[in-house]
């Protein structure tokens, strides 16, 4: 049995300047975090060799690859040529909360199958792969920066080249600020869930039809490297304040990204302690994140007790595999 565990991505800001329509012309950043949520796919072999058995919400028993649902099961299984398997999928959050989930699964299935046949992987490699199966070969309207988050871990600012490279940066903040700036981040589960691409692909026509979205993602590119210099500066106050100024702009660039609900919320965590904070992933739906002082955190806490508040911590730790027999 191999056992891949991937952890989850909270990203705080330039959300959306990884597409490629619009890095390939503009240049892309995002500050962005694992945390310690993860998604585990476990691979064993199966009894029939030329049967695929493969469990997550729902149980899907084939011959061929090629006939599973899972649209990245189906995609990376069939270009791997595998069967003789029984996988298992679990995560420790739902999918459609904004924190990576697609991705997360997409490295850890790739890191799984690549451990079955004896290869080592790096973070790199992990991430291309399982951009080239969402971004290429499904055509998913997304960007690449979950696919890095989960494949490398850390609190990273990571750049979007023009020619299509990726740089991930580990941003150089103290060990004290950064367990405070741990400390001052509550999650809260909206329980409204969305389709991320529907989101995206207003956002993408958004961005080629060369609206205003696309000099708002420019300022929230400024925003992403302000984030980074003001966390290696270990001013984590001003981190709150500009999580709430990137969460203006990034609510702007498609009307499908908030609602009212969602808006009232985030108004109500403002008037009761947070100093900013941002609607995670895509947007619609999912995970609200609030830059809360602990002084505070209990009148917020209060204040959306009708959210489901989700206690979390950072991870330095990538994709990796856990467990090996």
């Amino acid at each position: 049995m191999i056992i891949a565990r991937t952890p989850f991505r909270i990203s705080f800001a330039g959300g959306g300047s990884d597409l490629p329509d619009f890095y390939k012309k503009h240049g892309g950043a995002v500050v962005s975090t694992s945390i310690d949520k993860y998604i585990h796919v476990s691979l064993l072999p199966h009894f029939e060799k030329n049967t695929l058995l493969l469990k997550y919400t729902e149980t899907e028993k084939v011959e061929r690859p090629h006939d599973l649902k899972n649209h990245i099961a189906r995609t990376i299984l069939t270009h791997q040529k595998m069967r003789g398997l029984e996988i298992a999928s679990s995560g420790d959050l739902p999918s459609q909360t904004g924190l990576g989930s697609s991705s997360s699964f997409a490295v850890s299935l790739y890191h799984a199958l690549s451990a079955h046949q004896n290869k080592k992987v790096s973070p790199e490699e992990l991430a291309k792969y399982a951009c080239e199966t969402e971004i290429k070969k499904l055509k998913y309207p997304i960007g690449k920066q979950d696919q890095y988050a989960a494949a490398y871990g850390g609190l990273n600012f990571i750049r979007f080249e023009k020619d299509g490279t990726v740089s991930v940066e580990p941003i150089r903040i103290s060990a004290k600020k950064k367990n405070e700036l741990d400390e001052n981040l509550l999650l809260f589960y909206t329980g409204i869930t969305r389709s991320a691409n529907d989101i995206l692909e207003v956002q993408k026509n958004n961005i080629q039809k060369k609206t205003s979205a696309v000099g708002d993602l420019k300022k929230m590119v400024a925003i992403a490297y302000e984030m980074r210099d003001a966390l290696e500066r270990d001013h984590i106050k001003e981190f709150g304040q500009l999580l709430h100024k990137g969460w203006l702009l990034k609510r702007s660039v498609a009307s499908t990204i908030t609602n009212s609900e969602i808006n009232r919320y985030y108004e109500l965590g403002l008037k009761n302690g947070a100093l900013g904070g941002k609607l995670l992933g895509a947007g619609g739906g999912g995970c609200l994140l609030f830059y809360c002082e602990k002084k505070n955190q209990k009148q917020l806490i209060k204040a959306l007790q009708k959210l489901r508040h989700i206690p979390f911590s950072f991870s330095d730790r990538g994709s990796e595999i856990i467990f090996r027999q």
